[in-house]
C-alpha cells in the first residue's frame, strides 16, 4: 500500500497515537484479549506490550482481573487525558472516537 505521498507505509517515521493509546484501544476492541495479540497488532513486542499494560494499571486507566487462567481488563473511562493540553478529556473521549465498533 503507498500512501499519499508515493511513500511505502514502512517508511512512516511517526503516527498520531503512542503506543500507549494503540494498546488502550486494541483492549477496548477485546478486553479479553491476550497480550500477545494486542502486541502483534500494535506492532510492537509483547515484553512492551506487557510493559505499557502495567503502566495504564498502576496508572489506573485499566484494571486488570483474573479469568480462569487469562487476564480480562476494564477501561477507567473517566481518567484524564495525560498531556496538559488534553487534561481535561477523558479517556472515553478517545476510545469513543477512534475504537473499532465490537464484532457481535
Amino acid at each position: 500500500m503507498t500512501s499519499v505521498a508515493g511513500r511505502d507505509e514502512r517508511e512512516r517515521t511517526w503516527t498520531f497515537l503512542t503506543n500507549h493509546a494503540h494498546v488502550l484501544l486494541c483492549i477496548a476492541t477485546d478486553p479479553a484479549a491476550r497480550l500477545r495479540d494486542v502486541a502483534t497488532a500494535v506492532g510492537i513486542t509483547e515484553r512492551a506490550a506487557q510493559r505499557i499494560v502495567t503502566e495504564l494499571v498502576d496508572d489506573g486507566y485499566l484494571e486488570r482481573r483474573r479469568v480462569g487462567r487469562r487476564n480480562a481488563y476494564r477501561i477507567n473511562p473517566n481518567r484524564p487525558l495525560r498531556a496538559p493540553f488534553d487534561d481535561d478529556r477523558r479517556v472515553e473521549v478517545l476510545i469513543d472516537a477512534l475504537a473499532p465498533l465490537p464484532v457481535a
